[in-house]
């Protein structure tokens, strides 16, 4: 494991900013989201590529972790994975072996990243076909068993209208965080993204605005 994680996690190498302050904030409308139905799994996607989906996955499990909520990174996209670029760790076992081995099932091979109450499971070794693996039956019961070591599993899914994957997983979990990105995400992307998820009745908790340009007089009172 490297000891020094990517500069993308602001919650570590920054944490006074106002984004991190964002992502606490984000954390206590988590916990509030649905008090009939606690959220323990969310799934975070994009609309589209390149749209901030990974890194608010990695910094949003950092700042659970830091309130003490044990805490799973899942890197389910199969195609271009990064978790286990942003956290500096090595990325030859992961989600897939759970499809591949039972006895992974049974102890996952979750990687601690130096950061108390939080474990990454990369995605492993990258199939030729991921829509088969997640539409697998499998995928319930590895979604109920990582469920069981932690307080909340977060899922780091490929861009909704690129490929299918994030819409089959969507209908598992317990929420789905929609990232959309100020200037870039497309109005139109983003219609088809909410009709996808809305399709396979995923329960969709709200959204995270990223690369929104801070207020001048908020840097002053942060710095």
């Amino acid at each position: 494991m490297s000891s020094n994680p990517s500069i993308n996690l602001i919650t570590l190498t920054d944490p006074r900013s106002p984004v991190s302050e964002a992502y606490r904030t984000l954390c206590t409308n988590l916990t509030f989201a649905d008090l009939d139905r606690p959220l323990r799994t969310l799934l975070i996607t994009s609309a589209g590529a390149e749209e901030g989906k990974s890194t608010n996955v990695a910094n949003l499990a950092v700042t659970l972790a830091e309130r003490e909520i044990r805490t799973i990174v899942v890197d389910c996209d199969l195609r271009h994975p990064v978790q286990h670029e942003i956290f500096g760790l090595p990325n030859e076992r992961g989600l897939t072996s759970l499809f591949l081995d039972e006895r992974a099932r049974a102890n996952p091979p979750l990687q601690e990243v130096g950061v108390d109450n939080l474990w990454v499971l990369p995605s492993g070794p990258l199939p030729p076909i991921p829509s088969q693996l997640l539409g697998s039956r499998r995928l319930a019961e590895i979604i109920a068993s990582l469920n069981e070591g932690a307080d909340m599993v977060l899922f780091d899914a490929p861009p909704l209208i690129a490929v299918p994957d994030a819409s089959m997983l969507a209908p598992h979990v317990d929420g789905v965080l929609l990232v959309v990105s100020a200037g870039r995400t497309k109005r139109e992307h983003l219609r088809r993204a909410q009709q996808r998820l809305a399709r396979v009745q995923a329960h969709l908790v709200g959204a995270i605005m990223n690369n929104v340009p801070l207020d001048a007089r908020l840097r002053r009172y942060y710095g």
